[in-house]
Parts: structure tokens; sequence; C-alpha cells
């Protein structure tokens, strides 16, 4: 094919996904000259399956994101119709914020911010090629013969790469919700040497709301006040809609049994490894066979609409067999199906391929961001998108990458695990996969992230300053907590009841400490200072968990000392003999950077690290018996 020169750009973003937005959005605003496209324009940060942002684990990864100067906690902050706080009854380090969107809102907000961006186009098309000459990447073409010269791409194509579309018998070439499927671009990542892998996900049927008995079901309202996402947002005045909850039953299961021999799944129609932790509900009948039933959560899709999401029944089955099996849920005997469940089969890359800014190893200047990197969820997919952006612009103006460890954030867990471990599933973020998650909390996230977003020009000079004076807040509250006593003689019945003693002196900070909160505190102690909502949590957090978290925090020190310790780019791991060699072959393959990394590496044992520890120290000597010095913290050679 001809291809004609249609423009010059910094920066290439294929796909506009949740990946694609915060990348194009990340590399405009910190001054690339960007061009974003997608197949069709109508799927910008569309909501494919569910309609919700946030939730376990992946609630941090919103503030994480909004913290850094990214998009999608205020877009969900300005479109969702109900905020709930999930896991309340569990310490603060697992309680996730989750927000039921409004879909098309969503979209609507995003697409508007995109195009208000001066420092970036949008383009509807579909990406042929990634070019490269002379051992650079120089160009991306379109299937419409368009080249757009570049010097750094960004591929966030979602599950859109060779999608196939499967209910049934019935499988389409077909993207998401009726979309089209990219269908050249994998040929030119295999040329390139980018190795693929094929993987599945899924989404469940959506329901008439008409034909739906909720009065059968169990309401669930949002949290009044609603918490938002982004600490931009002061305050979020919205009617919360409410979802509902039913179950299925053994009628239920017994029809996707004797349908079984008709599933994709198990017939071997689906040829793409699925999600663990989002499994299709025939799946959780073969799986859970003791279960006799499980959660259904009824969840509208637009504010005022018809469409019903219908949360835990995911399925690949016939049609006839999901409207058999919906129909003997309470509350559904009647309902009318508008979208029929499909499965999703589609490429995407092994992640242990990228460095950890998410870019390539091999091939410079080009990026990888979301679900194509093999994981799952439109918070995991921002929470790249992001990186990549960010990074993709810095390098081009010669600036150190951010990298995030896994002790900044969970976004650096994330990257860390898909970079340094095999992905053989669709990944998703959890709390158990955070070791120092007591830090890594979603309530601290702009403690722990903004000035590394201001520092690279992404958040904002407002944005530093709500943290600054957030933090001069906390730390007046600690210090007034820690001097003040309680007046006994004024103590209210309630802290009566709750075991004090008119009778004795009480310090206002070990009265925090034991679980009163700083404005139950403050009502008997009117010494201590008026604070904001966000500094009393942060100071009740801090007096409450100060032993567990400093336990931690050692942690982390010890964790940096291995991180640390860097591991040469050159070091020819094939010539230790002493390593095991599953061990020499995954190393020589990942590359690790240091040897805390290199521990994390599926199939390095403790025994391999202690190998790699003495082999740097020998080779550190080697080194400097012919006159070289060797930073052993750093890798760093120079003459002495």
């Amino acid at each position: 094919m001809d291809f004609y020169v249609a423009g010059s750009y910094d920066v290439v973003v294929i796909g506009l996904g949740h990946a694609g937005v915060e990348a194009a959005l990340a590399s405009a605003r910190l001054g690339a000259k960007t061009l974003a496209m997608c197949i069709q324009l109508e799927s910008i940060a569309l909501m494919a399956c569910n309609p919700a942002i946030g939730g376990t684990a992946k609630g941090h990864l919103v503030r994480e994101v909004d913290a850094l100067g990214g998009e999608m906690g205020k877009a969900a902050d300005a479109t969702c119709s109900q905020f709930r706080m999930l896991h309340t009854g569990k310490g603060p380090a697992v309680h996730s914020l989750r927000g039921q969107a409004d879909k098309k809102e969503y979209q609507s907000y995003m697409r508007s911010v995109l195009e208000k961006e001066e420092n970036l186009d949008l383009l509807q098309a579909e990406a042929r090629d990634i070019l490269m000459r002379d051992g650079k990447l120089y160009a991306v073409t379109t299937t419409t013969g368009a080249l757009y010269e570049t010097k750094s791409v960004i591929v966030a194509t979602g599950v859109y790469l060779k999608a196939r579309t499967i209910t049934g018998e019935l499988v389409k070439e077909s993207g998401p919700s009726g979309l089209f499927p990219a269908s050249h671009l994998s040929a030119s990542l295999i040329e390139l040497g980018i190795p693929l892998m094929r993987f599945k996900t899924g989404t469940p049927p959506r329901l008439d709301a008409r034909s739906i008995d909720f009065s059968k079901t169990v309401v669930q309202d949002g949290d009044v006040p609603p918490v938002p996402f982004s600490f931009m947002t002061d305050e979020i005045d919205v009617e919360q809609i409410p979802c509902h909850l039913t179950n299925t039953n053994e009628r239920t299961h017994q029809i996707l049994r004797d349908n079984m021999h008709r599933s994709p799944l198990y017939s071997g129609i689906i040829e793409g490894t699925g999600t663990r932790y989002c499994p299709s509900i025939e799946d959780k009948v073969v799986k859970f066979p003791a279960r006799d039933r499980h959660p259904i959560f009824l969840e509208p899709e637009v504010r005022g609409g018809l469409e019903i999401y219908v949360q835990g029944m995911s399925s690949s089955m016939p049609e006839q067999v999901q409207f058999d099996a919906l129909h003997t849920i309470e509350g559904l005997e009647n309902c009318r199906i508008m979208r029929t469940a499909y499965a999703i089969e589609y490429d995407c890359i092994r992640a242990e391929i990228l460095d950890h800014t998410l870019c390539c190893k091999d091939i410079k200047g080009l990026y990888f961001a979301g679900q194509v990197n093999g994981t799952s969820g439109y918070e995991e997919a921002a929470a790249q998108g992001l990186i990549a952006g960010i990074n993709a612009a810095l390098a081009l103006q010669g600036k150190e990458p951010l990298i995030l460890d896994r002790a900044d954030a969970y976004i650096g867990v994330l990257i860390d695990d898909l970079v340094t471990k095999q992905t053989p599933e669709p990944y998703r973020m959890m709390t158990s996969r955070a070791e120092y998650r007591l830090f890594l909390r979603q309530d601290n996230a702009d403690m722990r992230l903004t000035r590394k977003g201001h520092a690279v020009g992404l958040a904002s000079d407002e944005r530093l300053a709500r943290l600054e004076e957030k933090e001069r807040q906390l730390a007046i509250a600690l210090e007034a907590l820690a001097r003040h006593r309680l007046r006994s003689n004024e103590l209210p019945q309630q802290m009566i009841d709750r075991g004090l003693n008119r009778d004795t002196s009480y310090l206002a900070s070990e009265r925090v400490t034991r679980g009163f909160s700083y404005e139950e505190v403050r009502a008997v102690c009117p010494e201590l200072p008026e604070i904001i909502p966000s500094a009393r949590e942060q100071a009740e957090i801090h007096l409450r968990y100060d032993g567990y978290i400093s336990r931690q925090m050692s942690q982390i020190e010890q964790f940096r000392r291995l991180e640390e310790m860097a591991l040469p780019a050159d070091f020819d791991y094939n010539a230790l003999d002493s390593l095991r060699l599953e061990a020499r072959q995954k190393l020589s393959a990942i590359r690790p950077l240091s040897l805390g990394q290199a521990s994390r590496i599926s199939g390095v044992s403790p025994a391999d690290i202690q190998v790699l520890m003495i082999a740097l120290k020998q080779r550190r000597m080697r080194l400097q018996a012919q006159g070289t010095k060797v930073d052993p913290m750093t890798g760093v050679e120079h003459a002495e």
C-alpha cells in the first residue's frame, strides 16, 4: 500500500480506552505534541463491561492516578450516580472507594476533556503498522493509507487486537459492544518481535429495568455523604441511585449444568485464557459445586435509563440458556434481555518485555499500556496509561523517567508484577498483592504521590498547595493532641458509657488511639484546633496504627536496600553454573535491574539470590583489581 504523510507528532497513542485517554492527556499536558487514534471515536473511554469505577484495590489505583495529576478520579466524581466505601468494617488499609458510573456521562466527560486539550489531536482510524527505520521507531500507518511520523508510540489497544466475541456457537469478528476489532496491528507487532498471547474476558447480559421485580431484591444504597475519588473535589452533591442484590439458586445452577456441553468455555471454542477473579457463571458452577447460590448485583448503566447490568452473570452460554437461567432468579422471573452476554478473545503482549517505564526494552520509544499488557479492569489500564504517557513525554525531553516502586504505590506493585512476573492470566489488582498495604492506603495517596506528580509537571500548583495545607493542619492537630488532656469533669455520658471515668484525667491523643474520633475528643477538649476532614482522618489513622505503620516502614527500608543493589545490564547469568537452569533462563529473559527485582521473578529462589550476591561481590573485586571502581548500590562503574 502507498502511504501519504498526514502529519508529524512527538507521541502517537493507539487506542482511546481508559489507558489511552490517560496516556494521551499526560503526554500532551507535559508538552508533547500528541495524536490519539481509535477505531471509532464513539469508543472513547468506553465502559464495555461493568458500569463502575473503583472497588477493592482498584479504588486505591484511582486515588493514585488522581494524586499524580490524572483524570479518572475527577471524571468519576463528575459522573457517578452512587458512591460506596467498601470494607469499612476492616482497617483503613483495605478501605476502597467504588462509584457506580453513568456510562454515557463518563464517556462524554472524557471526550470533552480530550477535545479541549490544545496539544492533542484526535483521529478515527485503525493503526496498521508501527514502522522502524535505521533501528529507530519513526512512524505509524493506518489502514486508510495515512502515515504519521512520530518519535514515540503508546499502544493502548485494550481488547481490540484480533478480537472475536463468542455467545454459544455464535462467533463474530468483533470488538466489545459490537464495535470494530483491530485486525492489522497484531501482525506488525509480531514483525517487530513482540511476543503475543491470547486472553479472554467477558460481560454479563443487560436487562430491561421495567421487567425486573425489585421488591424481591435487597436494596443497596450509597454512602451519605458520598466520599469523592479526587483530592481536588470538595464535596459531591448528587442524588444517589440505589443498586439491588439477588442470588442464583439450585435451579439456576442445574440449567447451566444441563447445558454445559454447549458452553464455548468447555467445548473448546474459546482458546484464550480467562480471568481467575471474574469468572463466568458457568465456570463458578463447575468450580464451586458446593455453593448453592452466587450473588447477583443489579446495577443501572445510565441515570434514568432502562439497561440494568447483571453483575455476577458473565457468560458465554447460548442466548437461550442465558434466558432460561435468568428466569430462575428471584426478581428476574419475567425479565427481558436487552443485550446478550458474550465472551471476548483478544491478543495481548507478554509484558516482561517491558521495563518499569512501560517502554519496550528492545525498541526505544515504544510503550504499551492497559489490557494489551495482560491486565483486566479500567483502573489498572488508566494507571498504566498515565505512567506510559508521562514517561514518553519525559524521555523526549531528556529527563529522568517516573518509576514507582512497590513501596511507593499500588501502581508500582502493578507495573512491577507485570514486567517481573509472567502473567499467565488476565491480571487484576488486589490489596493482597501489595506487601506494604498498611502504608499504601487510598486515604494517603496524595501524601505519597502528589509531590512526584508535581515534580514531573502534571500535578498542579493548586493540588500541591492543598496537600501542604492538609499536612500543616495534621501536624498542628497531632501536636495539640499530644499536649492537651480531656477535662474529666466535663466528660459526656456517651464517653462514660464507653468506659471513661470522670475522676480520671485522659491525654487527648490516647483517647483517639483508643477509638474515639477526633471530633468526639475535641468536644471535650476545645483547645484542639478545628481541622479539615482529610487531616482529621490522617490524625486518627496515625495514632491508632502508629506501631504497625512504623514496623512497615522498617520493612520498606529493607526492601529499598535490596532495590538499590543494582544488577549490571550486561550481566552474564548463563556463565554462573551455580545458578539453576530455570533461574538462568528467567534472569536472562527479564534482565532485572536489581537484586530486589530478581528476587520477585517466578522461578528464582532465595538460594539463587545468594549466588547472585556472591557473584556481584566477586565481580566488584575483580573490576577494582583492574582499576575500575563499582558502586555496590548503583552498579555504576568508573575509573579510579
